[in-house]
């Protein structure tokens, strides 16, 4: 058996056009970023370590990673730590350890070695707020004072326009002062937060991201990098232009729900370049349709419900679209990127089918999986006039596209496992598997995969009337591969396992966590709408050399689907198994 843990480094993508790389296509052409020095493209993907990261975002790292790789450039990985009651360390590893599986990285070589381009908006604080206070010396922000139910309420609404604060026009060396007793810590959080003053009738903007957009606020939390160093911390909409300005980003891309804050962006960069912080150009920023994806939800608020509330066994649960829970399923890094190149780059929001993900999947496996025999839901067979203690030894492909692979053996006994599926007590029309002798109508004949030809001759009931076992007798010149096995035609294949030397392991049979496309759709009750099939775990008897197989391996349990050995519960000799994907959609008639 091969120990190939599948996880081979991706293939070279096949790159489809897109308005983003045609962007990137006539920028490089007039040689709009071209600073000396510099990759002519420098991304970046700017998680908040608030949480773990979910499908919705392998999208956005794929394309910000795959445009810098894709135009020699490079991308970094920054993160936006301004909310320390809501960061933590835990969620910063998980993030790189989700980026690095996915197949990215943000070091280059450079003149002195390897650079390492991981940034943290912490980072930047320091020079986040020089530049707050020269807003506010150049009359561009002002401390208010207001309570937030007053800012709310002065902010007016899409069909309103706002009303100015009245401590808009505070004189700056005020606003100065306040500002720096914020940052001194004499104010409790709430009392005083800092306002960009985008221009005079800016509260009158359609865009509601520009009525005096909030750029500081008080915090008195513990944050995870810088400790109790600061008490008052960047927005969101303050820090990200900044830093992509300081880290040369060339192209700024995120999704469509920044669209509107796209004018903020601008403005703020142009206003700080006039007042010497920055070369001109500066960052752009473009924004691309979010991944929409049926049968999932990506809310954080929904997901860590599902796991505060015991619905999944944790972030990492293989019906969650987290990607360590993706991993822990068993999709590959490869199948990801195809899935997220295949959908495309649009500026137009939609639903992509998780049919399409799970057949990136499949033809991801396909050709990389080793095959084993599994069997599920055990029915024992006896073959009677099989020699107690006799064994013979049976060969099949690790591959059957594949002969260089080589073949894998296991030995058929006596006594045998198979699917219960694979015997009926009354065939229904069509039924070509196993069943019993009928007046004056022999037994089925059915292969044994691999082995002999058996009819089946009866069966054993328990004393609550289930069958217990099969009884057959084989054809001792009808083995697969032997001149003599030409000699029986039969429609039935069935597999099987050898009850004395099977691998008895645990078997979880994962499915989709909800059962209807947009669980989440409409506002209504997300878990009303949680499929009570998304897990079984059932004892299953799997080919011998199963027992070799290692953490985060993958196979195709014929007939049965993909399956990987489970890199958290998996002990040696003893592995258990996730199924990842079925053999095909079994949803669509759904």
């Amino acid at each position: 058996m091969s120990n190939d843990k599948n996880n081979s480094a991706p293939a070279a993508p096949v790159l489809t056009s897109n308005f983003l790389r045609a962007i990137v296509e006539s920028d490089l052409a007039a040689g709009t970023h071209t600073r000396t020095g510099l990759p002519p493209v420098i991304t970046r993907f700017p998680p908040e370590p608030n949480g773990y990261l979910h499908i919705g975002h392998a999208k956005s790292i794929c394309v910000n990673f795959g445009l810098a790789r894709d135009f020699g450039g490079r991308c970094n990985l920054r993160f936006d730590d301004t909310n320390p009651a809501k960061e933590e360390q835990e969620y910063v590893d998980t993030i790189i350890d989700s980026v690095k599986w996915l197949g990215f990285n943000w070091e280059s070589d450079g003149p002195d070695g390897t650079e390492n381009h991981l940034h943290y908006a912490s980072d930047y604080f320091e020079q986040l707020y020089a530049m707050a206070e020269y807003l506010i010396t150049a009359g561009f922000a002002y401390v208010d004072s207001q309570s937030a139910d007053e800012m709310a309420a002065n902010r007016g609404n899409f069909n309103q326009p706002g009303k100015n604060s009245p401590f808009r026009n505070r004189p700056a060396d005020e606003s100065l002062a306040l500002f720096r007793a914020m940052r001194a810590g004499q104010f409790p959080d709430g009392a005083h937060i800092l306002r960009a003053k985008v221009s005079e009738d800016a509260m009158a903007a359609p865009n509601m991201n520009l009525r005096d957009p909030a750029i500081y606020r008080i915090r008195h939390a513990h944050h995870h990098r810088t400790g109790d160093a600061w008490c008052i911390y960047p927005m969101y909409d303050y820090t990200h232009p900044i830093s992509d300005a300081l880290e040369n980003i060339t192209h700024s891309v995120c999704t469509l729900e920044f669209q509107d804050h796209r004018p903020f962006y601008d403005w703020l960069l142009e206003t700080l370049s006039a007042g010497g912080f920055f070369r001109l150009p500066v960052p752009r920023q473009y924004e691309f349709a979010r991944l929409n994806l049926t049968y999932v939800v990506t809310s954080k608020r929904k997901l860590r419900q599902l796991v505060d509330e015991g619905i999944v066994d944790g972030w990492d649960d293989p019906r969650m679209p987290t990607l360590v829970g993706l991993r822990r399923r068993g999709f590959t890094p490869d199948s990801v990127q195809l899935f997220c190149e295949r959908i495309g780059v649009t500026k137009s929001d939609g639903w992509i089918d998780m049919s399409t993900f799970e057949g990136c999947l499949r033809e991801d496996l396909d050709p990389k999986a080793p095959r084993a025999s599994a069997v599920l839901r055990p029915l024992k067979l006896v073959i009677d006039n099989f020699a107690d203690g006799e064994s013979v030894a049976c060969e099949s492909p690790v591959h059957p596209h594949f002969p260089e692979r080589g073949l894998r053996s296991f030995p058929l006994t006596k006594h045998l496992w198979i699917e219960e599926d694979d015997f009926m007590e009354v065939p229904s029309k069509g039924y070509f598997r196993l069943y019993p002798p009928s007046g004056d109508k022999p037994g089925s004949r059915v292969r044994l995969r691999y082995g002999f030809v058996v009819e089946c001759t009866g069966f054993d009931k328990d004393e609550n009337g289930k069958v217990v076992a099969v009884h057959c007798n084989y054809f001792e010149d009808s083995r697969s591969g032997t001149d003599g096995s030409a000699t029986y035609k039969v429609k039935g294949n069935i597999h099987w396992v050898s009850a004395a030397t099977a691998l008895e392991a645990e078997v979880r049979l994962y499915d989709r966590l909800f059962t209807i496309p947009q669980p989440d759709a409409g506002g209504k009750d997300f878990k009303l709408a949680l499929n009570p099939n998304a897990k079984e775990v059932v004892r299953a008897y799997l080919e011998p050399g199963m027992a070799a197989a290692l953490p985060e391996q993958r196979f195709q349990f014929e007939r049965h689907g993909y399956f990987i050995a489970d890199h958290v519960d998996s002990t040696p000799g003893k592995p258990v198994f996730n199924r990842i994907v079925t053999l095909k959609d079994s949803w669509a008639a759904k």
